[in-house]
C-alpha cells in the first residue's frame, strides 16, 4: 500500500509515514467506518455478536490504530507540521466517535442484544463489552433529545481541541527557554554529566558557556545539585511559571482551563449528574465524589503529621548546616539532597553509577521472566521494524514455548519535541481476528509504547557511557513497564476488555504502582545493578542506606499528592468557573487545610497540569493513590512468602488474576481473586513508614 497508515498487516511503518499521509488516511478510515456503520444500522436481522458487534469493532480498531501512530508521533516527534495535520484531523475523530455514541439506532441494537435470551451464551468478556458500550452510549448523550444531541457534540469536538491546545502550549514552553550561563563558578555542584550536557547544547547553539533547559534530565539536577541559590530560583521561577499569563501570553493556558471546566460541567448537566466528577466515576471503582474525598481526607490526615515532621527536620537542617533561614520553594529539592547525604552519607549520583541503562533492562526483563514464565528480547530478524527515531529499541516477549504473545518499543531519553514524563500507550491490541481461507482465525498479538524522559548517553573523559539511571527513574521505569506487562500479558481476546481496555480508571495503575515494589529487594537489586566503570554490582552497605532512606520525606511526597488529587476532585465537583473564584483560589484554600509546604504566589501549578487538562485524569487524579492501595496490599503477599518475593508460583496467579484477565470483569473481583479479600490501606501506610513505630 502506499499510504503506511493503510496498513494494517503488521507493525507501524514510523519510517514510511509523512505528514501528508494522515489526512487521506483518516479520511479513507472514516468514511469506512461510516460506510460499516449505516450496513450494521440498516441491516433488519437480529443483532448478534457477530453480524453487529464484531463489524462495527473491526472498523473501529483500523481507524484508532491509525490515529493511535499519528497522536503517538505528535507526543515523540513534535513539529510544526505534524502538529498542525494533527489538530486539523482531531476533530474528525472527536466527531465521529461522539456521533456513534449518540446513534439511537446502534444503542438500541446494542440494548437488543443485552435484552436476547442468547446473552447468557457469552462469554463473560463479551457480556462485559456489551455492559460497557451500553454505559458509555448513556455517556455520550445517546438519550437526549435530538436538538441537545448537537450542542453535545460539540463541547466534545472543543474539548478534544482545548486539551490538544494546552498541550501544545505547555510543550512550546518548555521548548522555548533556555538559560544561558558564561560563569563557569556558578554551577558548583552540578553533576559533570549534567554540565557536559549544558556544554554540549551551548556549542549546538554557537555559543560557549553552558546551556540549561526545563527538561526533567537538565531541571530537576540544577534544582537538586546547585549550590547557587540564584540559580536554582531563576530556573524555578520560569519552570513554575509555563504556559502561564507570567510568561509568553500566546502559550497562557489560564483561559483554556477556564473554558475547560466550563464545558465539562454543562456536559455533566446534560447528561443528568450533578457534576462533571460524577462522570467520570461512572467509569471507575469509587461510587462518589464524596466516597474520594472522605479517602483522601482520610489518608491526608494520617500523612500529614509525618510531612509536618519532615518539614521541620529540613528546615533546621537548612538553618543550621546550609545558613538557609527561609527555606523556599527553591531550596527544597537542594536542601532535601544535603540533609540525605548528611544523615544516609549516600546521593543520588553515587546510585547512578550504579544503575547503567544495560544492566536495569536485563535487570528488569529477568525479573519479569522469573515471575511470568515468559522470555524477552531483541528480534533476531529486525529487517521488518520501523522506529521513529534511532535511540527506539524494540523488544519481543515470548511464552514459554517460544511462541511471541506480545511485542514493545523503548523510547527512553529526553529530546526537543518530545512530551514530558512517562507513559505507556497500546499500539495494536490483542484480539482474535476472524480470517477467512486457509488462515482461519488467529490471535492478533499485541504492541505497546513504553515512553520515558531520561538523560541520554554523553560522552565524558574521552568515551561514551551508557545513560545512568537514578534510583527514582529506575522506579518510573518499572512503573510504565507494569503498564506494559498489563496490556501485553492480556489472554482475553475480545478488543473492547483486552489488555487495559476496558478496566477501571483508578485500578489501571495496580500492575504499574505493584512493579515499583521491587526495586526496593536486594535480591533483584543484586541481579540489576553493575557500576559503570568497575562492573561491581549495589554493594550492601549502600543498599541498607538507600533502604533506610526509603521513606525519608515520604510524609511531605505522599502530602503532595493528596494535595493534587483534592484540587482535581474539588475542581470538577464544587467549582464553579466564573462563580467568584477562581481556579488558583481553590488551591489556595486547599493548601490552607492539608499542605505544609505553600509554594510562592506566582507558581502557576495549574497551567501545567496536564493530567487533568490534557490526559485521562480528569476527576481521576486520586487514582493514583487508590491504586496504590491496591498495588501495596498485593505485593504484601508476596513480602509474605518464605522463598522471597521472585516466586514463581505467586506470579502466575498474579499474572492469571490481574495481569492476564484484563478489563473483562470488575477489578475488585480481580484483587479479591488475587489477594482472598477486599483490600487494606494497612500495607500502603506502612511501605511510606507512616505507622506507630
Amino acid at each position: 500500500m502506499t499510504n503506511p497508515l493503510l496498513d494494517f498487516s503488521g507493525l507501524p511503518r514510523f519510517a514510511d509515514i509523512r505528514t501528508e499521509h494522515v489526512t487521506p488516511a483518516i479520511r479513507q478510515l472514516l468514511a469506512d467506518g461510516r460506510g460499516v456503520l449505516a450496513a450494521i444500522r440498516d441491516d433488519a436481522a437480529r443483532p448478534t455478536w457477530q453480524n453487529f458487534v464484531q463489524p462495527m469493532m473491526d472498523a473501529n480498531e483500523r481507524l484508532t490504530r491509525a490515529w493511535s501512530q499519528v497522536s503517538h508521533l505528535n507526543a515523540v516527534m513534535n513539529g510544526p507540521a505534524l502538529r498542525e495535520t494533527y489538530n486539523a484531523n482531531l476533530p474528525l475523530i472527536t466527531q465521529y466517535f461522539a456521533e456513534l455514541g449518540q446513534d439511537p439506532v446502534l444503542f438500541e441494537k446494542f440494548r437488543r442484544i443485552r435484552d436476547d435470551a442468547d446473552f447468557d451464551e457469552l462469554s463473560a468478556a463479551r457480556k462485559t463489552v456489551i455492559e460497557h458500550e451500553l454505559r458509555d452510549f448513556r455517556l455520550g448523550g445517546a438519550e437526549l433529545p435530538p436538538a441537545e444531541k448537537e450542542r453535545f457534540l460539540k463541547i466534545q469536538e472543543e474539548l478534544s481541541a482545548l486539551s490538544s491546545r494546552f498541550s501544545d502550549n505547555l510543550l512550546d514552553a518548555t521548548n522555548g527557554y533556555t538559560l544561558h550561563v558564561d560563569d563557569g563558578t556558578k554551577l558548583s555542584g552540578i553533576p559533570a554529566d549534567v554540565l557536559e550536557t549544558a556544554r554540549n547544547l551551548a556549542a549546538a547553539n554557537g555559543s560557549t558557556g553552558w546551556t540549561f533547559t526545563l527538561h526533567a534530565p537538565a531541571y530537576l539536577p540544577v534544582m537538586q545539585y546547585a549550590d547557587d541559590r540564584a540559580l536554582r530560583e531563576t530556573l524555578y521561577h520560569a519552570y513554575s511559571t509555563r504556559a502561564s499569563e507570567l510568561a509568553k501570553p500566546e502559550w497562557d493556558n489560564t483561559p483554556l482551563i477556564d473554558r475547560i471546566l466550563a464545558l465539562r460541567g454543562e456536559e455533566a448537566q446534560m447528561l443528568g449528574f450533578d457534576c462533571y466528577a460524577e462522570v467520570s466515576l461512572a467509569t471507575k471503582m469509587a461510587s462518589s465524589p464524596r466516597q474520594v474525598l472522605d479517602f483522601l481526607e482520610e489518608l491526608a490526615g494520617r500523612a500529614r503529621p509525618y510531612a509536618q515532621r519532615d518539614l521541620e527536620e529540613l528546615s533546621r537542617f537548612a538553618a543550621d548546616r546550609l545558613g538557609l533561614e527561609a527555606l523556599e520553594a527553591w531550596d527544597l529539592a537542594y536542601a532535601s539532597e544535603k540533609l540525605r547525604l548528611d544523615r544516609y552519607a549516600f546521593s543520588d549520583q553515587e546510585v547512578r553509577q550504579y544503575f547503567p541503562e544495560t544492566s536495569v533492562l536485563s535487570g528488569m526483563f529477568r525479573l519479569v521472566e522469573s515471575l511470568y514464565g515468559i522470555t524477552i528480547a531483541e528480534p533476531r530478524d529486525a529487517s521488518g521494524i520501523q522506529h521513529w527515531h534511532p535511540d527506539v529499541k524494540f523488544f519481543e516477549i515470548l511464552d514459554a514455548a517460544g511462541d511471541l504473545i506480545g511485542q514493545f518499543y523503548l523510547d527512553l531519553y529526553a529530546r526537543p519535541g518530545k512530551r514530558g514524563g512517562g507513559w505507556m500507550d497500546d499500539a495494536i491490541s490483542r484480539r482474535r481476528v476472524h480470517g477467512k481461507g486457509e488462515g482461519g482465525s488467529r490471535i492478533q498479538t499485541p504492541v505497546a509504547y513504553l515512553t520515558c524522559n531520561f538523560s541520554a548517553p554523553v560522552p565524558l573523559d574521552g568515551r561514551t557511557r551508557p545513560a545512568l539511571f537514578t534510583h527514582d527513574e529506575v522506579i518510573t521505569l518499572f512503573h510504565e513497564f507494569g503498564h506494559g506487562l498489563h496490556h501485553l500479558l492480556t489472554r482475553i481476546e475480545d478488543l473492547g476488555v483486552s489488555g487495559i481496555n476496558g478496566v477501571e480508571w483508578d485500578a489501571v495503575e495496580l500492575p504499574s504502582q505493584f512493579m515499583e515494589n521491587f526495586c526496593w529487594e536486594r535480591e533483584v537489586l543484586a541481579a540489576l545493578t553493575r557500576h559503570v566503570d568497575t562492573g561491581e554490582p549495589l554493594p550492601q552497605a549502600l543498599f541498607e542506606k538507600m533502604l533506610a532512606a526509603r521513606n525519608f520525606q515520604s510524609g511531605l511526597q505522599t502530602l503532595r499528592q493528596i494535595e493534587f488529587s483534592l484540587f482535581d476532585m474539588r475542581l470538577h465537583t464544587d467549582f464553579a468557573p466564573g462563580g467568584g473564584k477562581t481556579v488558583r483560589q481553590l488551591l489556595d484554600e486547599i493548601r490552607r487545610q492539608i499542605a505544609v509546604v505553600i509554594p510562592p504566589a506566582y507558581n502557576r501549578f495549574p497551567n501545567s497540569f496536564s493530567h487533568i487538562f490534557a490526559g485521562g485524569y480528569a476527576a481521576g487524579y486520586y487514582s493514583y493513590k487508590w491504586a496504590e492501595v491496591l498495588s501495596a496490599d498485593a505485593y504484601s503477599l508476596f513480602e509474605e512468602n518464605a522463598n522471597g518475593v521472585i516466586d514463581a508460583a505467586i506470579g502466575a496467579r498474579f499474572r492469571d488474576e490481574i495481569l492476564a484477565i484484563g478489563g473483562s470483569r470488575r477489578a475488585l473481583e480481580s484483587f479479591i481473586a488475587f489477594r482472598g479479600r477486599e483490600p487494606s490501606l494497612e500495607a500502603l501506610l506502612r511501605h511510606h513508614g507512616m505507622v506507630p513505630a
